[in-house]
């Protein structure tokens, strides 16, 4: 089922694809993620339309989320037959579980910093000795 109703980025978007880029996610991902947040299903043209992003933008940003198991994707063939299928994506898991999945993330990587910041510290009481 497609949902080709309009989606409008407005500035709580904007503001919430920064906060995605914050957590790491590159500014492509981030605003695929937004435009799908909402709708059940987008078309691939809608997503460009919407964000600003070319089409090979918003195929390269899928990729990823697709292979995290956030975004699936569907091609549907044209009715004429000619030209490229067209592409369908959907996120797969609702926004507040990729939020706590990007928060586990976010608290792994801190935690791997903060082992290695004090690693640091007792090798330097080493070496000063």
């Amino acid at each position: 089922m497609t949902d080709d109703s309009p989606v409008v980025l407005t500035e709580k978007e904007y503001t919430v694809i920064d906060m995605l880029q914050t957590l790491g996610l590159p500014r492509t991902e981030a605003t695929a993620i937004v435009c799908l947040k909402d709708c059940s299903e987008l078309r691939s043209l809608h997503i460009e339309i919407v964000s600003g992003l070319r089409q090979p933008e918003v195929s390269v940003a899928m990729r990823p989320l697709k292979e995290r198991g956030w975004v699936d994707e569907r091609s549907e063939k044209k009715s004429k037959g000619k030209g490229r299928p067209v592409k369908y994506y959907q996120l797969i898991l609702p926004f507040p579980k990729i939020v706590e999945m990007l928060e586990d993330e976010f608290l792994k990587d801190n935690k791997e910093k903060m082992t290695a910041l004090r690693r640091l510290r007792e090798l330097e009481v080493v070496l000063q000795n």
